[in-house]
């Protein structure tokens, strides 16, 4: 979704930073935007490095003078429930998803402040409004930045920002295969070699009902349409989905002021179909 995200920004006429971990992965990214005839700027950031952050932002602003639009994109997700969760792996969800998100996006406001203009749009999830099974810290990562921006969002209004979220629902990338499994064991790809200890069959219930999930996946790039819109639209609002399902999706989420609609939901993901158990 970054891929096709700094493409289509460059493609809409503005100057893109695009930030990566690792440079030397950089290949696709930039054989699209060579294909695509526009120029990036690419960079280096660790999103959970503070200083790099704080450096990163200075940087881009010594450079090019200011910045209009902030999106944020980086995600890591997790599948294991809390009590075979560690803290290690807790607290890696949380410095990507939120706190990355919180220090880039802190380091961007004085910026777009004192401009008085600006964009901050910011990639969660449909997790990010509706918990999941086995995805604990993943989804509590999530609705922790998505309270961070809506809190933030009203704010920032009043000094001319727009600030979003975008929630994707399943989507076909690379982000399922780099998953943390945690405490579970086997090839997720062979269901019936997954070893979870006591919750063994409930997470096979679980991939199985993943597997079909995205089978049917949305593409990166369609995603990504959704993504460059909410960043450029003269129609602001905070909450976009990439897709009519993911829309209906964090409905059952945001019209269930009991939760029980959700909970009825979720609980048959991981019902095991006769022939399966």
């Amino acid at each position: 979704m970054g891929l096709h995200t700094a493409v289509r920004l460059a493609q809409a006429g503005y100057t893109v930073v695009a930030t990566m971990r690792d440079l030397a992965k950089a290949d696709a990214l930039l054989a699209a935007a060579s294909e695509a005839g526009v120029a990036l700027d690419l960079r280096a950031l660790d999103v959970t490095d503070p200083d790099a952050v704080t450096e990163a932002v200075a940087a881009v602003v010594a450079d090019h003078g200011r910045i209009d639009v902030l999106v944020n994109n980086a995600g890591r997700g997790s599948v294991t429930t809390l009590e075979q969760l560690t803290d290690e792996v807790l607290q890696a969800q949380l410095d990507v998803n939120y706190l990355g998100v919180a220090r880039l996006t802190r380091a961007v406001l004085p910026h777009m402040r004192e401009a008085g203009r600006g964009r901050i749009v910011t990639v969660t999830s449909v997790g990010g409004a509706v918990g999941q099974p086995f995805a604990d810290a993943y989804c509590g990562a999530k609705f922790a930045v998505e309270g961070l921006m809506q809190s933030l969002a009203p704010v920032m209004a009043r000094f001319g920002v727009g600030v979003s979220v975008v929630e994707p629902g399943p989507v076909a990338t690379s982000f399922v295969a780099n998953v943390d499994r945690g405490a579970v064991a086997g090839d997720p790809r062979e269901v019936a070699s997954i070893d979870a200890g006591p919750y063994t069959e409930l997470v096979r219930a679980y991939l199985r009902r993943s597997a079909s999930t995205f089978a049917a996946a949305q593409s990166a790039a369609d995603a990504a349409r959704t993504i460059v819109e909410a960043a450029t639209t003269d129609d602001w609002r905070f909450r976009w989905q990439t897709s009519e399902a993911a829309t209906a999706f964090v409905g059952l989420s945001l019209s269930d002021p009991t939760g029980a609609q959700v909970f009825a939901h979720t609980s048959t993901w991981l019902a095991s179909a006769p022939d399966q158990v």
